[in-house]
C-alpha cells in the first residue's frame, strides 16, 4: 500500500482497492461529485455512486462515524471520509473515500479500507499542495513574462512597478542572455542559472520559444550587488552566461552587449543574433560584436523622418473602446516586425486578430507591410523612436540631388532615403557589410554578396531565393546559416537582422549612385 502510494499516488492506491474489491473506487466531494475513481474493468456495472454518496454524506457527519456502509440488494457501497486532521469524521467538508463492491462482503477488505485512509490521505493533500504549487509557479512565471513584454515595448515605469513584487529586482543597467536548452530542460538550466549567479538575474521563459530561457542579468560588478543588497558572485567566478554554457553540455548561448533597461529590446536582439554565431562554436558560447544599432546614427534628421512617419499611428484614436489604441498598435507592430508570425505567441492574440492589426496599421501609415522594404523602415522607425537620444550631431544639407526610393515602394517612407545618405549611417553599413563584401582587413566570401543580394530581393523567403540562385532550399538554408557565421546575425529565425542588411545594402547602392 505505501509502495503504491510512493510510486503512483491517488491513481494508483484507487486502482489497486478497485482490484481489491473487484468492483469500482473512487473519491467523491461531500456534495456526490466524483473527483478520482477507478474500476477493476473498464464496463464494470455498479450503481449510481453519486447518488449514494449525497445520501450517504451527511449520515457520516451527524453520526460522527469514521465508516458507513449502504446495502443495494446486489452491491454494497463502503464510504470512509479522508480526513486526517478530524479523527471524528466531523469534517463535512472532507472528500471521501467509497468503494462498490459486490455482496458478500470479502473478509477482511472493512480493515483494508480502514488501514489506507491514512496514505490516501496524505497522497490526496500531496498532490493538492503540488497543484497550488504548479498554479503559484504559473502565476510568476507569467508575471515574468508580462514584465519582459513590457520592457520589449519600452513600457519602463509599468514594468518596474509590475516587477516589485517579484524578485530579484530589476538590474540597470544590464546584458540581456538568451540560453537555448534541449528537450524539455528549460527548468533545470533555469535552476543551473539561479546557482550560478546567486539569483541575481531575471530568468523569463520566452514566450514564443519554448526552449529558449532569456535572462536579464546585472551588467555591474560585485560591489554594486552588494550596494543594492544582493548576494554577489564568487570572487574569480566565471559570469553567469560563461558558467551556464560550461556546466549545461547541451545548452546555446548568446549574450548581448551592456545596455540600458530601457532598452531591453535591442539587448534581446543582440543576444538572439550572438546565439546564431554560438551555435557554429565548439564553446556554445557567443557575445554580441557588431557595430552599434542604427537608431544611434541617424542623427536629428532620422528622428524626425521617425516621428513624421509614425505621427499617424502616435496620434490615433479608436472609434470604439474595444479596438486598439495607439499603444496596442505600437506593440503589435514593434512584436510582429521582431518575431514574425510567432507573434501571435507573444501578444497571445489570434492569427486572425494579429492580421486584421497589420493591415489597419499598414493602411493608417501607407506601407505595405508584405514588403521588406516598408518592414525595414517600419522597423528602423520603431528603433528610433525608442532610442533616447542620437549619438550623431547634425549634418549640413547635401545639395546631391535625392536618390529615388527603391521601385515601387510607397511614398511614405520616401524619406528614408536621405537618411541612409548620411556618412554615419554610410560608415555603419560598411561596417555591417563588411565580412560580406570585404575591406582591406576582412577578404570576401565567394558567393556571399549575391545571395544575400538574392535573398533579401525575394523578401527573404527562402524558396524563391533559392530558385533564383538554381539551387535547392537545403543549398540556400546551408549558404545562409554560413553567412549567418560570418554576418554573426541571425538571419533564419526572428528577431532576424535582415532589416539592417536591407538597409545596409539600400545605404551602399545610394552612395554608389552619387558617385
Amino acid at each position: 500500500m505505501h509502495r503504491l502510494a510512493r510510486a503512483g499516488g491517488t491513481a494508483e492506491l484507487l486502482r489497486w482497492l478497485a482490484g481489491r474489491a473487484e468492483g469500482w473506487a473512487g473519491i467523491v466531494g461531500p456534495d456526490g461529485t466524483v473527483l478520482h475513481a477507478a474500476a477493476r474493468t473498464a464496463g464494470a456495472m455498479v450503481p449510481d455512486v453519486a447518488g449514494l454518496v449525497a445520501e450517504s454524506a451527511n449520515a457520516l457527519v451527524e453520526r460522527g462515524v469514521q465508516a458507513y456502509s449502504v446495502d443495494t440488494g446486489e452491491h454494497t457501497a463502503l464510504l470512509f471520509p479522508l480526513s486526517v486532521s478530524s479523527p471524528g469524521g466531523g469534517d463535512p467538508a472532507a472528500p471521501v473515500l467509497a468503494v462498490v463492491t459486490p455482496r458478500r462482503v470479502a473478509a477482511g477488505l472493512s480493515t483494508l479500507l480502514a488501514d489506507v485512509v491514512l496514505p490516501l490521505s496524505l497522497c490526496l493533500q500531496a498532490e493538492t499542495l503540488e497543484r497550488k504549487r504548479r498554479r503559484v509557479d504559473l502565476a510568476e512565471s507569467r508575471g515574468r513574462e508580462a514584465v519582459l513584454h513590457l520592457l520589449m515595448t519600452g513600457q519602463l515605469s509599468i514594468a518596474q512597478q509590475v516587477a516589485g513584487a517579484l524578485r530579484p529586482r530589476l538590474p540597470d543597467p544590464v546584458r540581456v542572455c538568451v540560453v537555448e536548452c534541449s528537450g524539455d530542460g528549460r527548468d533545470e538550466v533555469a535552476r543551473v542559472c539561479v546557482d550560478a549567479d546567486g539569483g541575481r538575474s531575471w530568468i523569463v521563459r520566452c514566450p514564443v520559444y519554448a526552449r529558449h530561457l532569456i535572462l536579464i542579468m546585472p551588467a555591474g560588478d560585485a560591489e554594486d550587488a552588494e550596494d543594492a543588497g544582493e548576494k554577489a558572485p564568487e570572487p574569480g567566478a566565471a559570469p553567469t552566461d560563461e558558467a551556464v554554457a560550461a556546466r549545461v553540455g547541451d545548452c546555446v548561448v548568446g549574450v548581448s552587449e551592456p545596455v540600458p533597461l530601457a532598452d531591453t529590446a535591442t539587448g534581446y536582439r543582440q543576444a538572439f543574433h550572438a546565439l546564431a554565431v554560438a551555435r557554429e562554436l565548439p564553446t556554445r558560447h557567443a557575445r554580441f560584436g557588431v557595430s552599434p544599432d542604427p537608431a544611434l546614427v541617424v542623427g536629428p534628421a532620422g528622428r524626425r523622418w521617425a516621428d513624421e512617419l509614425l505621427n499617424p499611428l502616435l496620434t490615433h484614436v479608436p472609434r470604439r473602446a474595444q479596438d486598439p489604441g495607439s499603444q496596442e498598435l505600437l506593440a503589435t507592430a514593434t512584436s510582429w516586425l521582431a518575431f514574425s508570425s510567432h507573434a501571435t505567441d507573444h501578444l497571445k492574440v489570434h492569427r486572425n486578430t494579429l492580421a486584421a492589426r497589420l493591415r489597419f496599421i499598414g493602411d493608417l501609415l501607407g506601407l505595405d507591410l508584405h514588403r521588406l522594404a516598408d518592414q525595414a523602415a517600419l522597423d528602423l522607425a520603431l528603433r528610433v523612436r525608442a532610442t533616447p537620444a542620437p549619438a550623431c550631431t547634425p549634418e549640413a544639407p547635401s545639395s546631391a540631388p535625392p536618390v529615388p526610393y527603391a521601385s515601387g515602394t510607397s511614398t511614405a517612407a520616401d524619406g528614408l532615403d536621405a537618411i541612409l545618405c548620411r556618412p554615419a549611417v554610410r560608415d555603419w553599413a560598411g561596417r555591417q557589410l563588411a565580412p560580406v563584401l570585404g575591406d582591406q582587413r576582412l577578404a570576401p566570401v565567394p558567393g556571399a554578396e549575391e545571395t544575400l543580394r538574392t535573398w533579401l530581393r525575394c523578401e527573404g523567403r527562402l524558396g524563391p531565393a533559392a530558385a533564383e540562385l538554381g539551387i535547392s532550399v537545403p543549398g540556400a538554408r546551408k549558404r545562409l546559416t554560413r553567412l549567418e557565421t560570418v554576418l554573426q546575425r541571425s538571419l533564419l529565425r526572428p528577431p532576424s537582422a535582415r532589416y539592417d542588411l536591407w538597409l545596409a545594402l539600400r545605404s551602399r547602392d545610394l552612395a554608389a549612385a552619387r558617385q
